[in-house]
């Protein structure tokens, strides 16, 4: 299963008093790590939701392992791990910048909707893009 990785620095706004990386972060982090991986397979948010599309977070896991702190630059690992007719499952594995130390590993779960919030099918061409992918 291929995985795309995705860097970010750790900014001073993302972390708590102590200097280390507020918990809710790692949420965000997952959702550009999805989104950077959807985009280089040509898969935009924005254009997904334009054909009357969307993905909503239907499930949300996240196993804290070892802290970032303020300059820190982690690396987001993101795969697929499940495409079923209407529902997606990315998988997340943020890791220090040398990759020694796994910071978090975690999932989240989405339903495809359409406009008006009722479950759909993925459309032919968004699973063309995600096989080959896969």
């Amino acid at each position: 299963m291929n995985k795309h990785v995705f860097r970010v620095r750790v900014i001073f706004a993302d972390t708590d008093a102590m200097g280390i990386v507020y918990h809710t972060n790692y949420v965000k982090w997952f959702e550009i790590g999805r989104t950077e991986m959807m985009r280089s397979i040509g898969l935009v948010y924005a254009e997904m939701e334009s054909e009357q599309f969307n993905l909503p977070l239907s499930e949300a896991y996240c196993h804290y392992l070892s802290p970032a702190r303020y300059d820190d630059v982690v690396a987001i690992e993101t795969s697929i791990g499940y495409v079923r007719r209407a529902s997606i499952r990315f998988d997340y594995e943020i890791w220090d910048e040398e990759r020694t130390r796994q910071l978090v590993e975690g999932y989240t779960v989405h339903a495809c909707t359409n406009r008006e919030g009722r479950i759909v099918r993925f459309k032919n061409d968004f699973i063309e893009k995600i096989n080959r992918h896969l």
